[in-house]
């Protein structure tokens, strides 16, 4: 096993963690925020907007079962990375597109995949591409909530439709 990790924000991250969860090669994926001014932040730091965090996932993967190449095309094929600090309904600098990388191959490897992925977009793609900081876990209720609260409104909604997506654009990565 070759144990890697990436965080990304794509919006809310209950849909973000939803994805990854079930994508092969992916050893966890848990739900927090980063990329802010301060210190053990709670989710409603962090909505207040006044923070700076944003939602993310931080997963760690096996690289020999999947890449970091193919875990991003799954990444801008779930969320619409062209839109300004928002996904659908949710706004506010916490659902921004983000990825945060550890070294300069990864930010290679993901300047890459934001080119290929320009292709599928007319609109220009504004995925934020930073250096990783601290990444603080979030609350216990937010972890794993798809799976806990599938019938809830939002996860019927707006989960469950990037769940299909990700079903009907990559089987060969369902886990």
């Amino acid at each position: 096993m070759k144990k890697k990790r990436i965080v990304l924000g794509g919006g809310c991250f209950w849909c973000t963690e939803a994805v990854y969860r079930n994508v092969k090669g992916v050893l966890s994926a848990i739900s927090g925020y980063t990329g802010g001014k301060r210190a053990n932040p709670t989710y409603d730091n962090v909505c207040s907007g006044a923070t700076g965090h944003a939602e993310v996932v931080d997963i760690q993967y096996d690289a020999e079962v999947i890449s970091l190449f193919e875990l991003l095309e799954i990444f801008f094929a779930i969320h619409n990375p062209t839109t300004l600090n928002q996904q659908g309904a949710d706004r506010g600098t916490q659902y921004r597109s983000v990825v945060y990388y550890a070294n300069d191959e990864e930010k290679e490897i993901i300047e890459k995949a934001i080119h290929k992925a320009q292709e599928d977009f007319s609109d220009r793609i504004v995925t934020e591409v930073s250096l990783i900081t601290e990444v603080y876990p979030a609350e216990s209720y937010h972890q794993n909530y798809y799976n806990l609260n599938s019938n809830q409104g939002y996860c019927q909604a707006v989960i469950a439709p990037k769940l299909q997506k990700f079903m009907i654009y990559f089987p060969d990565k369902l886990g």
